[in-house]
C-alpha cells in the first residue's frame, strides 16, 4: 500500500477547503467511521506481521500529520469569523451615543397632572365616579330639573331614557356629599361629554371640578384657592379676575379670567385683543343643592369651581386649535 499516494489523496481533499462548513465535510471524508484513514486502517490485517508493524506506524503518523493540519485549518477558519463579528460589531467610543427614543406623556396628562398636584398641596383630595350617569346625577340633582332652560346648555349624548354620558364632573361632587358630611374638600378630575366639535371643542374632553364644603366657607376662600392655583399654573404674575355669570348649580357665580399668557394683556388674536382668557366657571353652592343631599343651607356653605383640562393646556402651551391634542400627530406630541 503506497503511503505517498494515499498523503498526496489527504493533501489534494485539504487544499479545496474554502470554508469551515467545507473542512467538516473534509474531516468526515479522511477521518470518519467510513473515511479513506479508517479503509486503510482496516486493512492492516491482511498484512503480514512485518508489513504489519511499518505500515501500521507510517499510518498512524499520517493520520497524526491529517488531524493537526485539519486542527491549522479549523482554527484559522475561526479566527476569521471572530474577526469579521468583531468587523461588523465594532464600536468607536470616541463617537457620541445615539440618544434613545422614549415615550412622553400626553400633554393633556401632564397639564392633568400638573392640576391635580397643585390643588393636592392645598388639601384636596381626588374623587372619581362614572362616565355613564344617570339624569338625575347629571342635572336634576344639581338643581336643573327636566322643564330647566338650564339643559340647553349642555349638548348632551344619551344612551338611553335618563342615562347619558355625563357632560360634567359634577355628580362625582353630588355622589361625594351623599356619602359623607361636611367638611368636604375635594376636586374631581375626568373625561366628559358632549355632542360638540369645533377648534375649541370635542366630543370627549377633560375636566377638572372642585368642591368645598364647610362652616364659613366663604366667596374669599373662593378666590384665593383660585388665585393660588392660577399664579402655580401660569406664574405668580398672572392677571386674575371674576365676572358676574349663571350656573344653575352655584348662586352667586362667576365666571374667571386671566390676563392673556400669550401677549401679555396687549391684546392678540387668540385672546381676541380682550387681553384676558376664559379659564374656568365658579360659584357658592346653590342652596338647593345642599337640600338635596341633606346638606342644611342654613349650617354649611361651599364653593365649586370647574374647567376643561384641553382649555387650560391651550392656554399654557400656546395651542390654538383643540383638535391638535388628538391627531396623534408626533411632530405635534413630540414638543411637551
Amino acid at each position: 500500500m503506497d503511503i505517498n499516494a494515499l498523503k498526496g489523496k489527504i493533501e489534494q481533499e485539504i487544499s479545496s477547503v474554502k470554508n469551515i462548513e467545507d473542512l467538516e465535510k473534509v474531516r468526515t471524508l479522511l477521518l470518519g467511521r467510513k473515511g479513506i484513514l479508517s479503509e486503510y486502517i482496516d486493512r492492516i490485517k491482511t498484512l503480514d506481521k512485518e508489513e504489519r508493524k511499518i505500515f501500521g506506524r507510517e499510518i498512524n503518523l499520517l493520520k497524526q500529520w491529517t488531524e493537526e493540519k485539519l486542527r491549522e485549518f479549523k482554527q484559522f477558519y475561526e479566527d476569521e469569523e471572530k474577526n469579521r463579528r468583531e468587523l461588523v460589531t465594532w464600536i468607536d467610543i470616541s463617537m457620541p451615543g445615539k440618544t434613545p427614543v422614549t415615550g412622553k406623556k400626553h400633554p393633556i396628562t401632564q397639564t392633568l397632572e400638573e392640576i391635580i398636584k397643585i390643588f393636592s398641596t392645598l388639601g384636596f383630595s381626588v374623587a372619581e365616579g362614572p362616565d355613564i350617569e344617570s339624569d338625575y346625577y347629571n342635572f336634576e340633582a344639581l338643581n336643573i330639573p327636566h322643564d330647566h332652560p338650564a339643559r340647553d346648555m349642555q349638548d348632551t349624548f344619551y344612551i338611553k331614557k335618563g342615562v347619558v354620558l355625563r357632560t360634567h364632573t359634577s355628580p362625582v361632587q353630588i355622589r361625594v356629599m351623599e356619602s359623607q358630611l361636611p367638611p368636604v374638600k375635594i376636586i374631581a378630575p375626568g373625561a366628559v361629554y358632549r355632542c360638540d366639535s369645533d377648534v375649541s371643542h370635542t366630543p370627549m374632553f377633560h375636566q377638572v371640578e372642585g368642591l368645598m364644603v364647610d362652616r364659613h366657607v366663604r366667596f374669599s376662600d373662593l378666590k384665593g384657592i383660585l388665585s393660588i392655583f392660577i399664579q402655580e399654573m401660569f406664574g405668580s404674575n398672572t392677571p386674575l379676575r371674576f365676572r358676574p355669570s349663571y350656573f344653575p348649580f352655584t348662586e352667586p357665580s362667576a365666571e374667571v379670567d386671566i390676563g392673556c399668557v400669550i401677549c401679555g394683556g396687549r391684546g392678540c388674536r387668540v385672546c381676541k385683543d380682550t387681553g384676558w382668557l376664559e379659564i374656568l366657571g365658579s360659584g357658592m353652592v346653590h342652596p338647593q343643592v345642599f337640600r338635596i343631599v341633606g346638606y342644611d343651607p342654613e349650617e354649611v356653605t361651599g364653593f365649586a369651581f370647574g374647567m376643561g383640562v384641553e382649555r387650560v393646556a391651550m392656554i399654557k402651551f400656546g395651542i390654538d386649535d383643540i383638535r391638535q391634542f388628538y391627531y396623534n400627530d408626533i411632530r405635534f406630541l413630540s414638543q411637551f
